[in-house]
C-alpha cells in the first residue's frame, strides 16, 4: 500500500536520456521549476523525512534517508537535467546527493574536467552487483542497490522506496568529531549488519564549469557536492564498534568544503547496500 501511494503521489519529471552512444532519446517533456521542487518537497514528506526547514540537530531521528550517488559527465547532453535535480535534492537534510562524473563521454569530444577514472568502475561494479549490467549517464544509484534515471524525480522516488525492500540502509549511526587536526569516525557495534568498509569522500559543494566542447559546448553548468577523491579509512566487523581517523590536511584540497563518509557492506570492487551514512561541512574542521 506504502509503494502504491508513493509512485501515485509523486508527479513524472523527465529529461532526455542517454544510455549509450548515438542512442539518446527525447523523454516526455519536464515540468517547471516549481513544479519540481514541490515534488521534492513530497518526496521528503511521503518518505517521513524532514523538511528543508527542519533543524538535524533538534530532532533525533533525523539522519540520512537516502544517499544518491548521480553518474554524470560534461559530455552528456542528457545530463544537464540530472546535474540540476541534485542541487534540487540538495535542499532535503535527510538526503545526500553525490556527484560522480565518469570518463567514457570523453570521447564525444569533450574531457569531463571532474572526472575520475574510479567512477567508471564504480557504476560497473554495481551494475554487476545488480545483475543488469545497466550503465548509462545520468545514472541514479541510490543506497548502493537501487538505480533510476537521474533526471527522473519519480524513478529515483521508487529507487528510494526499492531499496528499502531488502534492505536496511543508512540504519547505523555515523559519528564523526573533529579535534586536533584529525577526523574521527565513530561506527558502533550492531547485531546482524554485514561486514562493511568505511570511506571519506571530500567533496565540493557547487562546481561550475564552462564547456567549450561536445554536446554541451556553450554552456555553463553547475555540479553538487562532486566528489573529488577516494580515502578507504578501513573495515568494519559489524560486532564491535570501531573508530578510524584521518588527518584534516588529508581530506583539504582545491574547492573542497566538506566530505561524506559512508559505511558500505562488500568491497570496492563488489559494493553492497550502504549502511551507514554523513555529511559533514569541512568548516568544523576550523577553530
Amino acid at each position: 500500500m506504502a509503494s502504491r501511494v508513493l509512485f501515485s503521489v509523486m508527479a513524472t519529471v523527465l529529461g532526455v536520456v542517454c544510455r549509450g552512444p548515438g542512442s539518446c532519446h527525447l523523454a516526455p517533456a519536464s515540468r517547471g521549476q516549481g513544479a519540481r521542487l514541490s515534488a521534492v518537497a513530497a518526496l521528503a514528506f511521503i518518505l517521513g523525512l524532514p523538511s528543508a526547514s527542519a533543524d538535524p540537530q533538534s530532532d533525533p531521528q533525523a539522519g540520512p534517508r537516502a544517499v544518491i550517488e548521480l553518474f554524470t559527465s560534461q559530455g552528456c547532453s542528457a545530463c544537464p537535467a540530472a546535474d540540476k535535480l541534485m542541487s534540487e535534492l540538495q535542499s532535503v537534510p535527510s538526503f545526500i546527493p553525490l556527484t560522480l562524473a565518469i570518463d567514457y563521454w570523453d570521447i564525444l569530444g569533450w574531457k569531463d574536467t571532474l572526472a575520475l577514472p574510479g567512477h567508471t568502475r564504480r557504476q560497473r561494479a554495481y551494475a554487476q552487483m545488480r545483475g543488469d549490467r545497466d550503465i548509462y549517464t545520468p545514472q541514479a544509484v541510490v543506497n548502493g542497490v537501487a538505480q533510476a534515471i537521474g533526471s527522473d524525480l519519480k524513478e529515483i522516488e521508487g529507487a528510494v522506496a526499492q531499496s528499502y525492500v531488502n534492505n536496511a540502509p543508512l540504519s547505523v549511526p555515523v559519528k564523526v568529531t573533529i579535534a586536533d587536526g584529525n577526523i574521527a569516525v565513530t561506527v558502533p557495534a550492531r547485531d546482524n549488519d554485514p561486514a562493511s568498509e568505511i570511506w571519506l569522500c571530500p567533496v565540493s559543494g557547487q562546481v561550475s564549469v564552462d564547456i567549450a566542447r561536445g554536446e554541451n559546448r556553450g554552456h555553463t553548468m553547475t555540479y553538487t557536492n562532486v566528489v573529488r577523491r577516494w580515502i578507504k579509512l578501513g573495515a568494519w566487523d559489524g560486532r564491535s564498534e570501531t573508530t578510524v581517523t584521518v588527518p584534516v590536511d588529508a581530506v583539504k584540497g582545491e574547492g573542497v568544503d566538506a566530505f561524506a563518509v559512508l559505511v558500505q557492506s562488500g568491497t570496492s570492487k563488489q559494493p553492497g547496500a550502504i549502511v551507514g551514512a554523513s555529511l559533514t561541512p569541512l568548516k568544523s574542521a576550523v577553530p
